[in-house]
């Protein structure tokens, strides 16, 4: 759907941390090297786990962008929240002493939130033989998926709408669309849009354990998340966070803004079918590729690029090769598809706005980066995944895929900025 007369929106700031890299320059650079950011789990003593590595933010001090007391007070997920945040903003180039603050608003997400505070906050609790009296009064604001939004909000001084989504691994990229549409909309100049995860924890690591999502292949990490290769074995978790500044075209041009890109439509879905496989043939995610697609007026031979969900496991990879093929038919094999979580691990609520960011340099630097670990070819993915080494080539337009527990596909279409 399309307003009438309803403003352009554009990509002017970026923000990423990531486990190959706590910038968005890094992340990028990661990517084209082909780095894994897979190793054995550093955050806890996961010997007697089925799973005992991830993707874990390395060499990453919050105390670059926020205080020490801040710190103390906020989940890992709103640390790596923030980071991106004043990492994005700084990026766009935008005055804070200019900008209209009741006219710009953030939508930042989290798939499940502050784990780690509820991990600590109950080990108190245990070690109190169940006496509350050690339990922090900052325990709900800390535990809350919602309060990254409200922290990025507070530091900056942003009044215009502000709230948080949560769609399990779909949960940035509805971050991204709903700001996307509360623009459309005329209700913001600036959206600050993307999401954060921080769940390598017992029972982060244990619960996806015990649903047999994740890899186990202990003994080589790095070529664990292998997306689309037939020895796949499951997903595997990462952390971090990533955030978009968007901007009306008009706002941008205004103040002579770098633009990475534009956003130029959105598809949202659900499968109605199972809480975590998807559905046969990846219908939803068909009729969500679909209607990007056509939100963009756009036709699928003008898609170059997907950065797919791409997950490494046997159902999602499957799944979503069979979804291309049918939106695209013969166009299917002219497509890059890559999945960038073969390098990140799946970062959960925050995929989508990592992937995002992906997307739009893919288009910015006109390079499709690469899906590594691609070994043994599997006969029912045989689309071009860009296999192990990054491609130079025309990305006029591109979708960044995300698909999450409960059925809910979320895609974005992203265009090549031009007047």
């Amino acid at each position: 759907m399309q307003w009438n007369a309803a403003p352009r929106i554009v990509i002017t700031g970026i923000g990423a941390v990531t486990p190959i890299g706590n910038s968005a320059s890094e992340f990028w650079n990661g990517m084209l090297r082909g780095v894994s950011g897979a190793n054995t789990i550093t955050r806890f003593d996961a010997t007697e786990f089925d799973t005992q590595f991830a993707c874990e933010v390395k060499g990453y001090d919050p105390l670059q962008f926020i205080s020490r007391k801040e710190v103390q007070r906020m989940d890992l997920f709103t640390q790596f929240a923030m980071s991106a945040a004043v990492m994005a903003f700084d990026d766009s180039g935008l005055d804070i002493n200019v900008v209209n603050k009741e006219r710009t608003g953030v939508v930042f997400g989290s798939g499940i939130g502050g784990m780690w505070t509820y991990h600590h906050q109950q080990q108190n609790l245990y070690e109190r033989n169940g006496k509350p009296d050690r339990i922090s009064p900052f325990f709900v604001p800390m535990l809350i998926s919602d309060i990254a939004a409200g922290h990025i909000a507070i530091r900056y001084g942003f009044k215009g709408p502000n709230y948080a989504t949560v769609s399990a691994c779909a949960t940035s990229s509805h971050s991204i669309a709903d700001a996307y549409m509360l623009m459309q909309r005329g209700m913001a100049d600036i959206m600050l849009a993307g999401g954060s995860e921080a769940v390598v924890c017992p029972m982060g690591i244990g619960g996806f354990n015990a649903m047999k999502a994740l890899s186990t292949r202990n003994d080589d990490p790095a070529t664990a998340s292998r997306p689309f290769d037939r020895d796949r074995d499951g997903f595997v978790m990462g952390e971090g966070g990533g955030i978009l500044v968007l901007e009306t075209l008009e706002h941008a041009a205004n103040r002579g803004a770098k633009i990475y890109a534009e956003i130029a439509g959105i598809g949202l879905t659900d499968d109605a079918f199972h809480i975590t496989q998807p559905a046969p043939g990846g219908e939803g995610a068909v009729r969500s590729m679909r209607l990007a697609i056509e939100d963009a007026h756009l036709v699928p031979a003008d898609i170059d690029y997907i950065n797919a969900h791409g997950t490494s496991t046997p159902f999602n990879d499957k799944s979503e090769s069979a979804a291309i093929k049918t939106v695209f038919a013969n166009h299917a094999n002219l497509l890059s598809v890559s999945s960038t979580k073969s390098m990140t691990g799946h970062l959960l609520g925050a995929a989508g706005a990592v992937e995002a960011i992906a997307t739009a340099l893919a288009i910015h630097h006109q390079i499709a980066p690469p899906t590594i670990n691609q070994i043994n070819p599997d006969p029912d993915c045989d689309l071009d995944y860009v296999a192990n080494a990054p491609k130079n080539r025309t990305i006029k337009s591109a979708l960044s895929n995300t698909f999450g527990f409960g059925g809910h596909n979320a895609t974005l279409c992203f265009k090549a900025f031009t007047e």
